[in-house]
């Protein structure tokens, strides 16, 4: 049996001493930088370190965004439930790890399993694989097809090189296609000509001992930018149950570029690559034999590793008609000693965004995914199919009509997709926006998307337990994919109203209703023997179907106060209610009323910034959980404060404490989850990052 195992990856001192390599040696190159002579920065890095009480309520409202419709839109005429993550929130977050940082969404749930492993999803249907949320780095999907889901360890994008995090919450599948279910996340990079110069990071806590990032950017002529960057953590365990270790200490590095280059007035190419690799503690409840029948909790070492290549053409056609074309290229590698599987994926995507006269604007576009699965059989997991090729393509259109323009907005799409498991399907949507004025709006939509299956739900056997059986033969319990399994489906219905009011203040209310069927059930089915492999035993099947059905409805606000120059207050909160049912012939008898009372039926967070003076910045976050009643965990509170100084505009210092109101608490216990749940702990970790 093939394991994964990537290279070590060494401590933080031997990490930041690469990093520092990296840095001189591209400072070496011959090229001329594009900053200000005048200035230590590069006008991008000026202005994000500039005095953010200057950022209006109104320029918060007007932040375009592109997840929605695949082209840029003002958030205050986007019709859909968009929350925007800037990087000015992320530098006064604190966060050391993009799903800290979705937290701050109301209407997304954010669980972290162990010091490596989260359970993320939007409006419910929470999990380590959370397979109705489909994630995005720069228009790559890094959602899996062989578990639903996405590993967020492999998924570490500095946070120093984020452009934005657009979070729509509800169905993005007119555009995006099948798996954007409750919603998309779309993780945007900046340029390279926003990265232009020097940057260290470093720093480390009582969690995590060492980070570290170098990056640096130049320009090879007015008309090409480049960046390369290498980052690094090392982060220490949390503790188990029985207030022992939780063997979940993780490390990860990480390597990548990007090159932005104007091939001529009409045409601009993008370049960008990232290597990684990392290992994670974990302890796994399975099986250690079969005969004797033992069940045991094993400490092991989750190794991942993988590269990615993304490629973009913009093209501007004319003032009203630019395309797009962005081909990438992925393979992952991941496992321990009990389960083995690696991913490569081939996708070109083309799109095109036409404005017809002076009340149609459509984009329509092309897609196709190849993709390569490598699974090895083990005790615990194995496939009917260890090596898969599967092949998906697609086409979307959306038209955009100004029935009355500047005032009334209908917006119409539909996606066609076909994949190698279900065939054809159909994803439409409609959205209507009313601007009364420049400071209202107000919006509804009615979509339809779908879940496809992926190889586990198709193929899998997950051998979860081992006991005696009948006639002295071992039995062991499974969960077993079946290759008749659908497509899930959901017709969701959303409204919302956005506001203004007197510079100070806006706000943005969301209210949902979604209806599911052919949902996942697990099915008892009779016992069968089998030999391989050896000795010969009983396997108690239990087959995954669709026989469940059921709604979700909901309410999401969040606010922006400007309650002084120097003071803003962002409110939050968000209420989820979920009823699911089985079909007549179903005997499922637990998976239903789980799955419903595994979310928090209430979330709130309150942010609050504060410019003490010139060079202090204070920012403290306040997060709610409601409980999670099927599996008894219970609510908390969890508080997180961050002291910024910056000294002069090219360095700032950052103290930061994490979790301060409880030394340690548990934030999720589900059945899909393949490590032992860890409590999360208190930390804190100071960091210092120098431009140059």
């Amino acid at each position: 049996m093939r394991e994964t195992k990537p290279k070590q990856v060494p401590r933080i001192q031997r990490i930041l001493g690469g990093l520092l390599l990296t840095v001189i040696g591209s400072m070496g190159l011959d090229a001329q930088s594009t900053k200000d002579p005048n200035s230590n920065q590069t006008p991008t890095e000026t202005a994000s370190a500039s005095d953010l009480t200057k950022v209006s309520i109104e320029d918060l409202m007007n932040v375009e965004v592109t997840s929605v419709s695949k082209k840029e839109q003002k958030l205050s005429r986007t019709a859909s439930a968009v929350f925007v993550i800037t990087q000015e929130d992320i530098q006064r977050s604190g966060a050391t790890n993009i799903p800290d940082l979705l937290r701050m969404v109301p209407g997304v749930q954010v669980a972290q399993i162990t010091s490596s492993v989260w359970a993320i999803t939007a409006r419910g249907f929470d999990g380590q694989y959370s397979d109705k949320l489909l994630v995005l780095i720069d228009g790559r999907t890094v959602y899996s097809p062989i578990f639903s889901g996405t590993f967020w360890d492999a998924q570490s994008v500095p946070l120093e090189n984020i452009e934005r995090i657009e979070v729509i919450r509800g169905p993005g599948a007119t555009v995006w296609g099948a798996n954007a279910v409750n919603g998309v996340i779309n993780i945007t990079t900046k340029s390279a000509a926003e990265t232009q110069g020097g940057l260290l990071t470093g720093g480390g806590g009582n969690m995590q001992p060492g980070l570290g990032m170098a990056r640096y950017g130049r320009t090879t002529g007015n008309e090409t930018a480049y960046r390369v960057y290498a980052s690094g953590f090392d982060d220490g365990h949390f503790l188990n149950s029985a207030g022992q270790s939780g063997k979940d200490d993780w490390h990860r590095m990480q390597e990548g570029f990007r090159v932005d280059a104007k091939a001529s007035a009409k045409d601009k190419l993008t370049l960008e690559g990232d290597v990684y690799s990392g290992n994670a503690g974990e302890l796994v409840d399975t099986i250690v034999s079969i005969a004797p029948p033992v069940n045991g909790i094993l400490d092991l070492r989750d190794r991942f590793s993988g590269w990615d290549v993304v490629s973009r053409w913009d093209h501007a056609a004319s003032p009203n008609s630019e395309t797009r074309l962005q081909i990438d290229f992925d393979h992952g590698d991941r496992g321990d000693t009990t389960y083995s599987a690696a991913l490569t994926n081939l996708g070109a995507d083309f799109q095109h965004h036409v404005g017809w006269g002076d009340r149609q604007d459509f984009v329509w576009g092309l897609g196709y995914r190849l993709t390569y699965i490598d699974d090895d059989p083990t005790l615990r997991i194995s496939f009917l199919t260890q090596k898969e090729t599967q092949q998906l393509s697609s086409a979307f259109v959306q038209d955009e009509i100004a029935v009355l323009p500047d005032k009334l907005y209908l917006t119409a799409g539909v996606k066609l997709e076909h994949n190698v498991y279900t065939g054809l399907g159909w994803q439409p949507s409609g959205r209507i926006a009313w601007t009364p004025n420049e400071r209202n709006m107000f919006w509804a939509a009615v979509s339809r998307a779908l879940r496809t299956p992926s190889e586990a739900d198709r193929s899998i056997q997950d051998n979860e337990a081992v006991v005696p059986g009948p006639n002295n033969l071992p039995l062991i319990v499974s969960i077993l994919g079946s290759p008749s399994r659908g497509d899930e489906r959901e017709n969701a219905f959303e409204t919302g109203y956005r506001a203004e009011s007197a510079k100070r203040i806006s706000f943005d209310v969301t209210t949902f209703y979604n209806h599911y069927d052919n949902l996942v059930s697990v099915e008892p089915s009779t016992p069968f023997l089998v030999a391989n492999p050896p000795p010969v035993h009983l396997v108690d099947p239990n087959i995954l179907n669709n026989l469940v059905y059921g709604e979700t409805h909901g309410v999401e606000f969040s606010s922006n106060w400007k309650v002084a120059r120097r003071w803003t207050l962002s409110p939050g909160y968000s209420f989820l209610s979920m009823h699911l049912h089985r079909t007549a012939t179903s005997q499922d008898l637990t998976g239903p009323t789980e799955t419903a009372g595994n979310l928090p039926n209430h979330q709130a967070q309150l942010r609050s910034h504060v410019d003490l003076a010139s060079h202090w910045q204070w920012n403290t976050t306040a997060y709610f959980v409601d409980r999670l009643i099927a599996v008894g965990v219970p609510s908390y509170t969890r508080l997180d404060s961050n002291v910024i100084w910056q000294p002069v505009k090219r360095l700032s210092l950052s103290l930061v404490g994490q979790n301060l109101l409880k030394d340690h608490h548990l934030e999720y216990i589900g059945p899909d989850q393949t490590e032992l749940s860890s409590l999360i702990k208190r930390s804190a970790y100071a960091k210092l990052t120098w431009q140059f």
